[in-house]
């Protein structure tokens, strides 16, 4: 996955020649989407950068403040206004990948920490974010930008087991179950049902749209957990490798260094 196409080019360009206009970044990014959160969020930066910028010298911190967290939460929001391009090869493989995807053989097999295997979570995400994208008028609420932020959250977390991997059985399985398995799965089933009818009433009283509101959320709580459990590893194992060098070399400091050379 890549932000490298001359669109997304053009639009950071943009950015940078109306820097001035900063404060209203948020909201351009919530209408373009059509995303009512995003355009309220930035709708409060406008209203507050205008205020401050009407009071003259005395609004000014109040107005650069309202400028940097809309930069900020321009480029946290990035997947809405510099969309990742997906290869058609990829595109292809994973359509016909998860076409006909199979349940998993057996629960928590042996860790591989194979870098294709990487790349083939890397590429269900694309997909996952490609058909949120195309489909994003079909979507209800904010279901689209629960999508996206699950997918940069475990885009996240498959960068850091291709940088170092865990070698947890465990983790591995449940990280590549929510990418390959549930997150396509909930996307796909619900896409499959004819627009008419995502308002319909099933017979457990809710609706296809009421399910995958709840259902994204459930992944995007997953998501989390994976991306916390993940990255609080990382901080334990940079911890004892901390603990080592200062057992093994700390006593070498006020003496000078002897590389542990006895």
């Amino acid at each position: 996955m890549s932000r490298i196409t001359a669109g997304n080019i053009f639009r950071v360009v943009l950015a940078f020649v109306f820097w001035l206009f900063v404060a209203f970044y948020v909201l351009v990014i919530g209408i373009g989407a059509k995303n009512k959160k995003v355009m309220f969020e930035g709708g409060c930066y406008a209203a507050v950068f205008i205020a401050a910028v009407s009071l003259g010298s005395t609004g000014a911190i109040v107005g650069l403040a309202a400028m940097g967290l809309s930069a900020v939460r321009s480029y946290m929001l990035r997947d809405l206004w510099l969309p990742r391009r997906v290869r058609k090869s990829e595109r292809g493989n994973m359509v016909h990948e998860h076409a006909t995807m199979p349940p998993p053989a057996q629960p928590y097999p042996t860790a591989t920490s194979l870098p294709g295997a990487s790349d083939n979570l890397s590429s269900a995400l694309a997909w996952v974010s490609a058909q949120a994208k195309q489909n994003k008028h079909r979507l209800p609420g904010d279901t689209y930008v629960t999508i996206l932020e699950t997918c940069q959250m475990l885009d996240s977390v498959i960068d850091a087991e291709i940088l170092q991997p865990s070698g947890d059985a465990r983790f591995e399985y449940e990280l590549e179950a929510v990418v390959r398995e549930y997150l396509p799965t909930v996307l796909r089933g619900f896409l499959a049902i004819p627009p008419s009818m995502v308002d319909n009433r099933q017979p457990n009283g809710r609706t296809p749209n009421e399910e995958l509101v709840e259902q994204l959320g459930l992944l995007l709580g997953q998501a989390e957990t994976l991306h916390s459990t993940r990255h609080s590893q990382a901080s334990a194992d940079l911890t004892t490798t901390g603990n080592f060098l200062r057992e093994r070399f700390g006593h070498h400091q006020q003496g000078g260094f002897d590389f542990g050379i006895k």
